[in-house]
């Protein structure tokens, strides 16, 4: 049993490597991470791990070599569990053969003859290597198609100029280019109605996730695509997320509502990089004339990757195993908050593919000084994880039962932290920030 502090504070990690090396990365990587929600201020920076340097199946070690159930899985993309071997084997088979071909290969139509077959929206497809390529690409197909310039969004859609413009994010991107994103907010119709009234005409496309961590309700997705069909303008689902996790059909399928065109990436190559833009062939057909080109579009080992991803995921009934973890957790966690009588500090929503725990301070807000301290606990416990936590298909019922029993003496230092007034004093390193951060104060 490892020992605690007096206030039930876990022991700190061994992370010399991780520390020793932080100040080299440093030197030639600026943020340290080649991606944002991976850098050090995503997690309790001083306290928790730098470097990951291997994983299989739901764990992952860290390069002072602790060992963590991983809850991250590459921000999402690891659905089926680290180095899958029927994934690799996949993958290794198709190198044999060379990774870039000079022309396109087969397998490209066969994974979009599957995608079409699994997708209710799919017709017709193109492939990127991540998210931000294939929503940028169904933004620029469905201004071809209306001839307008204004989008309507609603989530995260990536780091292209035409999303990260309209956040806080936008250093560098042009100010006329800003002004046409427009938001709306999610399960507020007339927020989207709003939108359309005031630039009567010049909406392209309404692009959404098409669920987060909250369920749509009234109706809120059909009526969208009725205000989007009325106003003449394209629905881009964007699926990033939901995409072979929350059904093998994504959300589209989930709810019954099928968007003109979808954007698919993240859980469909099990790690290796590879999106979709899939739509109605009316649409679909504009990129034949619209720029959407890459070197690495058709890269086989990625396209390997996919097909496993997805017959494995079929097979195994893997999503059906990944949701029902999902709800052994959230109704574990539940009992915690009950049984530790929190609920007015923590709660946890979401889906059961996705679930995220909230903490909330005296004044009812979103407390980040209280998900850290939570946080610092949990890592210390050997659990790897942010606030929203994804499930893979290689969680099992022993990791629910590890993770559930970390969480309750996680949550224990938290309330009692909370109660003496504490949660600074006993938090050991910098609190969790945000990527997409407040304006600077002028």
């Amino acid at each position: 049993m490892t020992s605690r502090t007096a206030q039930g504070k876990a022991n700190r990690l061994k992370l010399n490597i991780s520390e020793a090396l932080w100040p080299r990365t440093l030197r030639v990587v600026p943020t340290g991470t080649q991606t944002f929600s991976k850098a050090p201020f995503q997690h309790v920076n001083g306290v928790s791990p730098k470097y990951t340097v291997r994983g299989k199946g739901s764990r992952v070690w860290d390069a002072d070599d602790n060992e963590y159930i991983d809850y991250m899985l590459g921000l999402g993309p690891v659905i089926l569990g680290h180095a899958d071997d029927e994934v690799n084997a996949a993958v290794a088979e198709a190198m044999g053969n060379g990774i870039s071909m000079s022309l396109p290969h087969p397998m490209e139509t066969e994974l979009a003859e599957l995608l079409v077959e699994i997708i209710p929206c799919a017709e017709m497809v193109r492939f990127g290597k991540n998210g931000s390529d294939v929503t940028a690409g169904a933004v620029r197909a469905a201004r071809a198609f209306t001839g307008r310039d204004k989008i309507a969004c609603c989530g995260y859609h990536g780091w292209q100029d035409w999303y990260i413009g309209s956040t806080s994010r936008n250093l560098g991107v042009p100010l006329a280019v800003r002004g046409l994103t427009l938001k709306f907010e999610y399960n507020d119709i007339d927020s989207l109605k709003a939108l359309f009234d005031q630039n009567k005409d010049e909406i392209a496309a309404v692009i959404m996730e098409p669920a987060n961590f909250y369920e749509p309700r009234d109706n809120f997705l059909e009526k969208v695509k009725e205000l989007a069909r009325q106003n003449n303008a394209l629905l881009v689902f964007d699926e990033i997320i939901t995409g072979f996790r929350m059904a093998m059909g994504g959300a589209q399928e989930y709810f019954g509502v099928v968007p003109d065109m979808a954007c698919f990436g993240k859980a469909m190559g099990n790690g290796f990089p590879i999106s979709a833009v899939v739509g109605r062939a009316e649409v679909m057909a504009l990129f034949n004339e619209i720029f959407f080109s890459f070197t690495f579009g058709g890269e086989l080992a990625s396209m390997a990757a996919a097909l496993a991803t997805l017959s494995a995921l079929q097979k195994r009934r893997g999503i059906e195993h990944i949701h029902a973890i999902g709800r052994r957790l959230m109704y574990g966690f539940d009992a915690l908050i009950q049984k530790l009588e929190v609920r007015d500090t923590v709660r946890m929503i979401g889906f059961p593919f996705w679930p995220e725990y909230v903490f909330t301070g005296g004044d009812g807000k979103p407390s980040r000084e209280l998900q850290s301290l939570f946080q610092q606990e949990i890592v210390r416990r050997g659990i790897l994880t942010r606030a929203g936590m994804f499930i893979s298909a290689s969680h099992c019922d022993e990791d629910v039962d590890r993770t559930l029993a970390v969480f309750e003496e996680a949550l224990a230092v938290v309330r009692e932290a909370r109660k003496a007034g504490a949660v600074m004093d006993w938090l050991d390193g910098d609190v969790i920030q945000p990527v997409i951060r407040p304006p600077k104060a002028e």
